[in-house]
């Protein structure tokens, strides 16, 4: 293994990769008693249609969320339970781009990583247990579509985007998982948890060789190809349409705006954009922004008011809002804001005071183990290295800010969803 070290944050870690194309980082986290594994596969929600030997296959929406279900079965009985059982604390996720599994304990590391490692690896499907999955996941389908924050957040992706797959809930319809089968589930578990699409990330006081010969000992020895991905008809910037309602029980308006911008490309530039965009809407929408102060005391945002920008399935978005009864007022409001911002630049002092708490946020972040294994998994998926993110950083100025403002917040590219109380 590589061993690599970052002395301005007192950091090091272990990079490795296996015959079988698995690629490993091993976090050194001396004199802790915690261990944290993060078993991921750059597979999520919207890879819904892809290549496999020359063909390209379409899938229902919500597969690779079923999958994360199923994964726990194993022939002699639930995963999850032996893990727990042996004194870790299991639990797995299924985003846009990404499904983990993962586990944090305190002891027989070893043991729970074997485990880890061999129920994402090993399928087992039987149509019987698939489908009480299929009921299961029907009601989480069925509380989400009365969950307002889900709502909002979907008639906002399909007022933004016309064919791109985030327009679908990662979990599916109903409609969708009831094509999904248990050769569909083989099927995607073959293209996509083949080690040569995934990564291991560990953090805690662990021997990195020990972490490689348990990985090698464990998983299938062959290598797999990496799947291509197709999102579908390239999206223009222009949304669908600039404005969605829906009326829920809620006990006041809400709403989120979003605002379609070039895609992002991936290596160390993703992570420069995905900085810059932080401390530009920290500046633009953050707590100790002008706007945000000013919108508080007027009584027209709660301290749920926030903004934040993402690159997923080869789009890019920004979204700000939250409660008020004025949902029109304050979304002109922050037009204005952006529109100033594009001409006269952020306050200097504003700036660098932000930016000085985002490094410091940062350093913080290394005293989390969660944080450390999710962030070198998705910058390996990216092709950047999380651990230089603080040099980034440092090197981000003023201008960089406000070119965020003039090129990815363009009021003709904006949509708003909005729910309003029932009645």
């Amino acid at each position: 293994m590589t061993h690599k070290e970052y002395p301005k944050i007192g950091e090091e870690l272990y990079c490795g990769r296996l015959p079988n194309g698995l690629s490993i980082y091993v976090a050194p986290k001396r004199g802790f008693n915690k261990y944290y594994a993060h078993f991921a596969t750059d597979y999520g929600g919207a890879d819904r249609r892809f290549e496999l030997s020359g063909n390209w296959i379409d899938t229902p929406a919500g597969v690779a969320h079923f999958l994360e279900h199923k994964m726990f079965e194993m022939k002699y009985g639930d995963a999850l339970t032996k893990l727990s059982a042996n004194g870790a604390d299991p639990n797995a996720y299924t985003s846009t781009d990404i499904t983990a599994y993962h586990f944090e304990c305190t002891e027989k590391f070893a043991e729970n990583l074997e485990t880890l490692l061999e129920f994402v690896s090993t399928p087992y499907f039987i149509e019987k247990s698939i489908e009480k999955e299929r009921g299961i996941i029907g009601q989480e389908i069925l509380m989400g579509e009365d969950d307002p924050d889900y709502c909002i957040y979907y008639n906002l992706m399909k007022a933004l985007f016309r064919h791109n797959p985030l327009r679908d809930s990662v979990a599916g319809t109903l409609a969708s998982i009831e094509e999904i089968s248990a050769e569909t589930l083989y099927d995607c578990h073959k293209v996509f948890y083949n080690p040569s699409n995934m990564v291991l990330c560990v953090a805690g006081d662990v021997d990195a060789g020990e972490v490689m010969e348990i990985a090698e000992r464990v998983l299938p020895k062959e290598p797999g190809p990496v799947p291509g991905r197709d999102y579908g008809q390239k999206e223009g910037l222009e949304p669908v349409t600039d404005r969605v309602t829906a009326a829920m029980d809620v006990s006041m308006p809400v709403f989120i705006a979003g605002c379609k911008s070039e895609p992002v490309e991936d290596g160390p530039g993703y992570l420069r954009n995905e900085l810059v965009s932080g401390l530009a809407l920290d500046i633009m929408a953050g707590h100790s922004s002008k706007l945000y102060i000013r919108l508080y005391g007027e009584g027209l945002i709660s301290n749920d008011f926030s903004a934040s920008f993402d690159a997923a399935a080869g789009v890019a978005y920004t979204m700000f809002g939250g409660e008020t009864n004025e949902p029109e007022r304050v979304f002109g409001e922050v037009v204005k804001e952006i529109e100033r911002l594009s001409e006269g630049g952020a306050d200097a002092a504003l700036f660098e005071r932000i930016k000085k708490a985002a490094i410091g946020s940062q350093i913080r972040s290394f005293n989390s183990f969660e944080a450390i294994c999710s962030g070198l998994a998705g910058g390996h998926f990216r092709g950047f290295d999380a651990y230089e993110a603080g040099e980034a950083l440092a090197s981000i100025g003023l201008d960089d800010v406000t070119k965020f403002f003039r090129e990815r917040l363009v009021p003709a590219n904006m949509a708003m969803s909005i729910i309003t109380p029932r009645g």
